[in-house]
């Protein structure tokens, strides 16, 4: 599962033309013409936590290491200290089983779920705000200018989204770099991807960025909250209890970032404004993607 460095400068970046991710489907356009539509695949992966069935997710079936660790460590399940020991994919059964050196009991824990707003229809096991009032998130410095690179690098970056819709993106970054842009038909699991790698590879979250493509709910803010990383950023908009979480937990939470033009409803505290917005291009009112995101 190691990371190679992409020509873009990427860790991971998306792959538009891989093979398993979409399939042509025929169809009839509005002017009775007949297509051939790239569209987004959906498979099931069951994930097991040693000799426990934990959940069965609906993904695109990139990457399915990381999202099952990525899973497995946002909800919990997977405890400060315990030691993954391997991780095995079976393609044939779409199953992964993540082992690691403790016991699973989670029968409890499993009983008790709550359906996020994520399009996939994503479920968050225990309780939501488990851990929340532990979180402190450092006090880090967030440019402007930066936050106007990123935006405009991982719009412009060949990807699903762009190619086929019906898709979100989330991106780790760090300072003005996109790292490690991952995708899925929910967003939740590609934070979870995002999670899953970080775990795998070790990496710190404390100087990082979290950008979606997606809505700032509750579960976003929850998620990157835990995970670490001090800043949440988006093209979407917010929810109002996504908003007061982050503020609960001294998240910066930026919204509605297109062009010049962002809005920040939590930690603007960090934000450093360097950024000449005259400079700034601000983007066309309709964007030449291919498909629709819903």
């Amino acid at each position: 599962m190691a990371a190679t460095l992409d020509v873009s400068g990427y860790l991971i970046a998306p792959d538009p033309n891989a093979v398993r991710l979409t399939r042509a489907v025929e169809g009839i356009d509005h002017e009775g013409q007949r297509i051939d539509l790239s569209v987004v695949e959906e498979r099931p992966l069951t994930i097991f936590l040693n000799g426990q069935e934990i959940v069965t997710a609906m993904t695109i079936g990139d990457y399915p290491e990381y999202l099952a660790l990525g899973f497995l460590r946002n909800q919990g399940m997977l405890r400060a200290g315990e030691t993954v020991l391997r991780v095995d994919y079976d393609e044939e059964l779409e199953t992964v089983v993540v082992r690691t050196d403790g016991q699973t009991t989670y029968e409890e824990k499993l009983k008790k779920k709550t359906r996020t707003s994520g399009c996939a229809v994503g479920t968050v096991f225990g309780d939501m705000m488990e851990g929340l009032d532990k979180v402190q998130l450092p006090q880090v410095q967030v440019k402007t200018s930066d936050l106007y690179a990123l935006a405009a690098k991982i719009n412009r970056t060949p990807s699903l989204y762009l190619e086929a819709g019906a898709i979100h993106g989330t991106v780790l970054c760090q300072g003005d770099r996109p790292l490690v842009y991952m995708e899925d038909v929910g967003r939740h699991n590609a934070v979870d991807k995002i999670a899953g790698w970080m775990l795998s590879e070790d990496v710190q979250a404390g100087d990082k960025v979290l950008y979606t493509t997606g809505r700032l709910t509750s579960e976003m803010v929850i998620k990157t909250a835990l995970m670490g990383i001090p800043v949440l950023a988006s093209r979407s908009g917010f929810t109002a209890w996504g908003v007061e979480i982050a503020r609960q937990v001294g998240l910066t939470l930026i919204g509605r970032m297109k062009g010049k033009r962002f809005v920040c409803l939590s930690g603007e505290d960090r934000l450093v404004w360097d950024a000449d917005v005259s400079l700034i291009q601000d983007e066309p009112k309709k964007a030449g993607r291919k498909g629709s995101q819903t």
